[in-house]
This record gives C-alpha cells, structure tokens and sequence, in this order.
C-alpha cells in the first residue's frame, strides 16, 4: 500500500526548492511530503479498486457510476487536507512513529475533499475543474452522446449529487480501517464529524451569499473563508492529526493548531478570491474571471464595494450575466483601481505573520515546524 520510506519510520526530508517549477506549493510538498502524497494516493487506489469492484458485482452500470467516482478522487490535487493533518500528528509523535497505522485517515480526507468539490462544482455550476470538465459536465455530455431520454444537463447533476455521496460514504468506511485504540477513533471521529458540520455552514453561508450579494458584507465573507475553506482544508485537518497522536483538546497544542489553521486557511482562501479573478486558466484549471462573472461575494470584490468611489460601484453593480472577457477585463482592472487588491495582499500577509507566531507558542517537532512554516507560506503564494 504505501512505499517503504513512509512505511517506516519517518518521511524523507529533502532541502525546500523549486524542483517542481514555479508553483510554491507543489514545491513545498515536492520537498517535504512527495512520499506521504505518494502514500495517500496509493491507498485510495488499494481501497476504491475494492470499493468498485463490489459495486460492479451489483450492476455493470453501478460499476461505471463507481468508476466515476472514483476518477474524480485520483484525478490529482495538491493533497493539502492529509498533508496538514500528517504534520498535525507527526508535530506531536516526532520522527519515530510508524505511518500505516493513521494513513486510512489521512486518505479519508481526500475522499471528504472530493465529496466537497463535486457538490460545490454542482452548485456553483462550474464547467472545468483541474483543467478538465466537471464531474456535473461530464456525466451531461455522456448521457447526450448515448441518445438516452430527458434532460443531460439535469441527468449529469443528478449523478454529480450522487457521486459526491458515495465518497462521502467512502469517507467514513476508510476512516474507519485506521489501526488506533477505539477509544481514540472515537475521538478522532468526532473531530471529523465537526470538520464535516462546519463544511457544510460554510457551502451554505456561500450559497446565501451569491443569492443575497447586495446584502453582503466583508465580514460575512470571512465567515464564508473561515467555514467553508479555513475549517476543513487547514485548521480541523492539523486538529484532526493532534487527535490521531492522542492530543487532549484542552491541550496547549490544541490552541496553537487552532490559531495556526484558522489563519492560514482563511488566507488560502483570500488567495483563491484573488486567483479568481486574476488566476492565469492553464494554471488554475478554471476560466478567467468567473468570480467576476457570477457576482460571487468574496472578500475581494466585497471590499473593492467598500473602497469604490460612487463611479467605481456603479460599474461594478452593472455586472450582467453573459458578460464577455472584454467586459469582465475591464472590471478585474477596475477591481485593483480601488485598492482590494492590494488590501487583500495585505490581509494574506497579516495572517500568513499570525500563523508563524502561533507555531512559536507551540511545543512540535522540529521538522513539523519547518513543514508547517513552509506550507504557511507556499499555501498562501501560489497560482492555482
């Protein structure tokens, strides 16, 4: 299931560089975490080879729907969820502790992950994801290619819906083969079981959000950050690795990890606002300027509102559905000409600072440190 140099004691260490281009993150995990991503892809594969096969067994269209499913969870990422919570729990055990044991739960993350992207992909109506289409898009042009009755369009949600459920249920199951004390899955699971909760406040408060824009206001979409992303891709993954090590939660390290993930993810979160409206497509898999488009009410476009002068906000309100590139061109430019941008940098920076002093206060391991450090800032300077 996992290579030797994870199965044993401790991951390989390399110096931090650039070895994988320009991309900050992938950097860092090439530095610091190739054989754990490594690891966690190699058990989903072993899993879900099981999981598909028994679902084949019931009908040979179950097989394809599971095969679906299962795509979308091997179809690449950046790994962040197990990442964080391997240095969550590798911060606490040191070097010497054997991985297998808590691997299944760092892999179940993946699978909550996946869950989380095809229902968002779903509801935000996307059309490409990691610079393929969509799960939704997908099963739609299937269903039109093979003549069958009804709507493709409603068909691929449908089953998007659906395949999102089953790695939620996959989730669970490969929790569950984690070899700890069942007192401590317990806990475990209930640290997972809050992740999940605060996930879905977070996808609703967003879905709220693009229906009541007019309405919205920074602060709410913090909140949006702070739940919807901070919550379940840094701060309850590296809570979630201090519980497999056995952390009490009133423990000190408890209170570092929390302040450390809520402020790196809340930056990550800034940094997505700002790459969806600046991202370069070949990097971030996704069109240019679709926050823009939809009137998504980020943090970025609430705070150009804010900073507009009476001129600047008209333009920005007068955003119609349909609007072509040039349009959403000239708005990006405006968007900057107040000085969100900017502002937003400066926010990603401060939390960034925030997190580096929280790792301060905390008693880990000297290489979780280091790791720590380095995806702090790499999570948070990156282009897709």
């Amino acid at each position: 299931m996992a290579n030797d140099a994870v199965a044993g004691n401790t991951l390989r260490v390399a110096p931090a560089g650039r070895a994988d281009g320009d991309d900050p993150v992938r950097a860092v995990l090439a530095a610091y975490t190739r054989d754990l991503v490594s690891a966690v892809d190699d058990t989903l594969a072993a899993f879900l080879a099981t999981e598909v096969a028994s679902l084949t067994e019931i009908d040979a269209a179950m097989g394809g729907f599971a095969t679906t499913a299962r795509d979308s969870v091997l179809a690449g990422g950046k790994r962040l969820r197990p990442t964080f919570a391997y240095w969550g729990w590798r911060g606490v055990v040191g070097g010497a502790e054997p991985l297998p044991p808590v691997l299944p739960a760092l892999a179940a993350l993946e699978l909550l992950h996946t869950f989380a992207l095809v229902h968002d992909d779903v509801m935000d109506a996307s059309a490409t994801r990691r610079g393929r289409p969509t799960v939704h898009t997908a099963l739609a042009a299937r269903h039109a290619a093979a003549g069958h009755r009804g709507d493709p369009r409603r068909f691929g949600e449908a089953v998007a819906v659906l395949v999102g459920d089953l790695c939620m249920v996959w989730a669970d199951r490969l929790l569950a083969h984690a070899a700890l004390p069942p007192a401590r899955l317990l806990d475990v699971r209930r640290c997972y079981d809050q992740m999940r909760v605060e996930t879905v406040a977070g996808q609703y408060l967003d879905v709220l959000g693009e229906s009541d824009a007019a309405n919205w206001t920074v602060d709410r979409a913090l909140r949006v950050a702070r739940y919807k992303t901070a919550s379940y891709t840094v701060q309850r993954p590296l809570l979630f690795g201090a519980c497999l090590a056995g952390v009490g939660t009133d423990a000190p390290l408890i209170a570092a990890y929390t302040r450390y993930g809520l402020a790196v993810g809340e930056a990550f979160q800034l940094c997505d606002d700002l790459l969806g409206v600046y991202g370069d497509p070949a990097a971030t898999g996704k069109p240019a300027g679709d926050d823009l488009r939809t009137g998504k009410p980020t943090a970025l476009l609430m705070l150009a509102r804010q900073l507009a002068t009476p001129t600047q906000r008209r333009a920005l309100d007068g955003l119609r559905p349909g609007a072509g590139d040039g349009e959403i061109a000239r708005l990006a430019g405006l968007v900057a000409e107040t000085g969100a941008v900017d502002r937003v940098e400066r926010m990603i920076s401060d939390r960034v600072a925030e997190a580096l002093a929280a790792l301060d206060t905390a008693s880990i391991d000297g290489t979780a440190r280091t790791a720590l450090t380095g995806l702090a800032t790499a999570a948070t300077n990156r282009r897709a």
